[in-house]
């Protein structure tokens, strides 16, 4: 059996044995949006729910629009010159619109990378395009104290607009639940001692703060405490399938649009599976998402549900830019000397995390179910190193070697990695 795992910018073939039991687990059949230009200057125009952007500007002089940096595809390029043409002509002049990439402590999008990002170039000629350091302390206002007693501060940009309106990409997340929505602000455009405040395993160990669910999700909640301080905020919500193409998209309240997109995405992206697989195969989500080792956790955490204990996790990533930031590099190498469970009550004596090691936290989830093997051949030997997972040198000798070391040749492949969530439903 021929199977392509969304892999860098090409795809990965890979060619199963024909006397093994696949099981594909892709999203339910997410309609395509046929003309995705129009499907935006619709949702911009309002609804029944909603009014319109042109509404949402009235009477207002100043406009900050928040975007995903490099890591989420999401189509700035279709929404930001609308968006931009229609606030003009509702009265806010072009040297008053600021579009801040909400780069939470992510390294700064630049040159080609950022016009990849913006998606227009009128769009980097007419208005201000910003990135947001986390770590500039003089960047920053303070909304408030969370019940907790961490400050809340985010980017004075963004909070002293007129208008707030954030574009986000709606999919699973492993901690928030969805992306999207409150996401671009808390962490995006948050100061960094909010991010590594809310970072913590006080948070990240909770069991609500997992993919696909609000529900008593504290990561959630404390994000959605911060944005409840600011006014006049909206978001875009678009829906994406597995090649990128627009199946939703609509504006609004921030709240209320973002729940209806999770509540459209749903529907297609998390999957009951009525068994666990002794050997699951998965990408991690393809370009951009597939970058870094770091953003490659996510798919390993995504499928964790299904996975028999004891089984073998087979990931895929490109790794095109190595491990990540210097500082999660760090993380992972004090895994490496610590162990899993001396790294983790070290993490739980910290007040603020330190930065990116989360992500190291986050893979320490499906290292307790079972075993997790990484193709990246594009990371160094040192690199492997420190991913303290299992290298993959020949990935079909290795599926083999599962399915022979577990007797089952039933294999759960998961082609889009972290944008499916499959959940077990025995």
């Amino acid at each position: 059996m021929e199977i392509s795992l969304d892999y860098g910018k090409t795809g990965l073939k890979l060619s199963l044995d024909d006397e093994w039991q696949i099981q594909l687990i892709e999203k339910k059949n997410m309609p395509i949006l046929t003309d995705p230009g129009q499907a935006v200057s619709k949702a911009l125009s309002g609804g029944q729910s909603s009014g319109s952007l042109e509404d949402a500007a009235q009477g207002k002089s100043s406009a900050c629009i928040l975007i995903c940096d490099i890591t989420r595809p999401v189509p700035n390029g279709l929404i930001l010159p609308r968006m931009i043409e229609r606030l003009t002509r509702a009265g806010i002049k072009e040297e008053k619109i600021t579009v801040l990439v909400a780069t939470g402590l992510h390294r700064p999008n630049l040159g080609e990378e950022l016009l990849e990002v913006v998606g227009s170039s009128e769009v980097l000629e007419r208005v201000k395009v910003k990135n947001h350091y986390a770590r500039k302390d003089e960047d920053h206002i303070t909304l408030g104290t969370s019940p907790s007693g961490l400050p809340v501060r985010i980017d004075k940009r963004f909070a002293g607009a007129d208008l707030k309106i954030v574009i986000g990409l709606v999919e699973p997340h492993f901690m928030a639940g969805y992306s999207g929505g409150r996401k671009l602000i808390i962490p995006g455009v948050a100061h960094h001692e909010t991010i590594t405040g809310f970072h913590t395993a006080e948070y990240l160990e909770h069991p609500g703060s997992r993919n696909c669910n609000l529900e008593g999700n504290v990561f959630h909640e404390f994000q959605m405490e911060g944005i409840r301080n600011l006014s006049n905020l909206f978001a875009v919500n678009v829906v994406i399938d597995e090649k990128r193409n627009l199946s939703y998209v609509n504006f609004g309240d921030i709240e209320k649009s973002h729940a209806q997109a999770i509540e459209y995405l749903k529907k297609h992206a998390q999957i009951d599976v009525p068994e666990r697989f002794s050997t699951v195969i998965t990408g991690a989500g393809g370009y951009p998402l597939d970058k870094t080792y770091y953003q490659t956790v996510k798919s390993m955490v995504s499928p964790m549900d299904i996975l028999e204990p004891g089984g073998d996790l087979i990931v895929a990533s490109e790794c095109s830019e190595g491990m990540g930031s210097a500082e999660y590099y760090e993380a992972q190498r004090l895994l490496a000397r610590l162990g899993e469970e001396a790294f983790l009550e070290e993490l739980k004596t910290r007040k603020y995390a330190k930065i990116d090691e989360w992500q190291t936290e986050m893979q320490l989830k499906p290292m307790r179910v079972g075993n997790i093997h990484l193709y990246a051949p594009r990371l160094s030997d040192p690199d492997k190193k420190f991913t303290c997972v299992r290298d993959v040198r020949d990935l079909n000798q290795t599926i083999q070697e599962s399915v022979e070391r577990s007797g089952n040749p039933r294999i759960a492949v998961i082609p889009e990695g972290p944008y499916v969530v499959p959940v077990y439903r025995g």
